[in-house]
């Protein structure tokens, strides 16, 4: 009677570790340490010797400069480091802006530049060649000179109904609401919990959890803001303030000021270019076949897009618009050169009122780390989501 062998598969031992390569590293980053001690010294035994003071101690003295627009309310009388938040405040603003437009405009003119109509390709085309190969900053100073150009001194002018411009600004209707900008805020962050709270309960009790209540959870935390908005308006509470032109005068509504409106514009201009490159990348990323199966499901071309093709190209543009949404917040700094007070003026003019140019660039270098690797890190977390995960 034979007996068979049973194949018993035996792990590969672990391989004993490289003493060499580590004492490689070792060496590599004493040596690093050692040249960054050696700097830290030298500037600290230098700047002494001028008798430059070194320390945080100003960011609790009173600014004693002004800031012609902001998201926070400010004054020249607060301290320091208040004036370093809104100026933070001002250059999230007119990232988040600029990244929200030129993704929603990136998309229609990447989709407008695979168009079999060749008036509307051959727009598109335009507008992405030029916005790639014009440097931003040439592009902000041409809209900014032409905003005072295309103007009248004398008037508003309407351009489309309910906004104004003048070469005061450019007006739009705004919501007028009881609530505080801070508990705005926090009504955002509790629906934003609520709908992570929901994600959650769906993966830990997908088999004891019916699908229609988690979809439930989460349409009640989507809901909850907007009927609270609803109930607000209901008791008179909510209304919209629409912009009245007096001459060159406006009041009512909100102004975006010809520095504000300019680095808008200007950077969502440049950044949709590059957006729109990506998204058809995208798209032509999407075997061909995906297309073919749609059609002959009967899938019109719009949801063909909305379907099939814009879910699968996410796996593809994610990374890329990963490193656009971060260079939005590093061309931000562009705005000095029209005007607009963001956080690299706010901290320039610091450092030329206290002297504190070391500690400075650091807290520059130190905020900007901190807004793009946090961005950098939601969008990994979204594009680990969305990979295929390999059985």
């Amino acid at each position: 009677m034979s007996v068979l062998s049973e194949d018993v598969s035996v792990p590969p031992a672990k391989a004993p570790p490289d003493l060499r390569s580590i004492a490689a590293q070792a060496v590599a980053l004493g040596v690093v340490l050692a040249l960054a001690a050696i700097v830290v010294a030298t500037t600290t035994a230098n700047l002494r010797s001028r008798g430059i003071p070194l320390g945080l101690e100003f960011l609790f003295d009173p600014a004693g400069f002004s800031i012609a627009e902001t998201l926070l309310p400010y004054d020249p009388a607060d301290s320091a480091w208040w004036a370093v938040v809104v100026g933070v405040g001002n250059t999230l603003l007119v990232s988040v802006l600029v990244a929200v437009a030129s993704t929603i405009l990136g998309t229609f003119l990447g989709i407008a530049r695979l168009s079999e109509n060749p008036l509307v390709a051959g727009v598109a085309r335009v507008w992405v060649e030029g916005a790639r190969n014009t440097p931003p900053i040439l592009l902000l100073i041409f809209l900014y000179t032409l905003w005072w150009q295309v103007f009248p001194a004398d008037r508003t002018v309407q351009l489309l109904p309910g906004m104004l411009g003048s070469i005061r600004g450019l007006a739009i209707p705004t919501l007028v609401s009881p609530w505080s900008l801070t508990t705005i805020l926090l009504t955002v962050v509790a629906a934003v919990a609520v709908l992570l709270l929901g994600s959650l309960i769906a993966r830990r009790l997908d088999g004891n959890m019916s699908r229609r209540g988690v979809v439930g959870v989460i349409m009640v935390a989507v809901a909850a803001p907007f009927i609270a908005l609803g109930l607000a308006a209901g008791s008179g509470k909510l209304s919209i303030s629409m912009p009245i032109a007096s001459g060159t005068d406006i009041s009512g509504g909100a102004t975006l000021t010809p520095e504000l409106a300019t680095i808008l514009l200007g950077l969502t201009i440049y950044t949709t270019g590059f957006v729109a490159e990506i998204v058809r990348g995208g798209i032509n990323a999407v075997p061909s076949g995906q297309w073919e199966a749609a059609k002959a499901l009967g899938l019109g071309p719009s949801h063909v897009l909305r379907l099939v093709i814009i879910p699968q190209m996410m796996r593809v543009v994610v990374p890329p618009m990963t490193s656009q949404y971060i260079n939005v917040v590093k061309n931000s700094t562009l705005a000095l050169a029209v005007g607009y007070t963001d956080f690299l003026t706010v901290m320039g003019t610091m450092i030329n009122k206290t002297s504190h140019a070391v500690e400075g660039t650091v807290i520059i270098i130190i905020v900007y780390l901190a807004i793009n690797l946090s961005m950098s890190a939601v969008l990994n977390f979204y594009n680990y989501r969305l990979a295929v995960k390999e059985r």
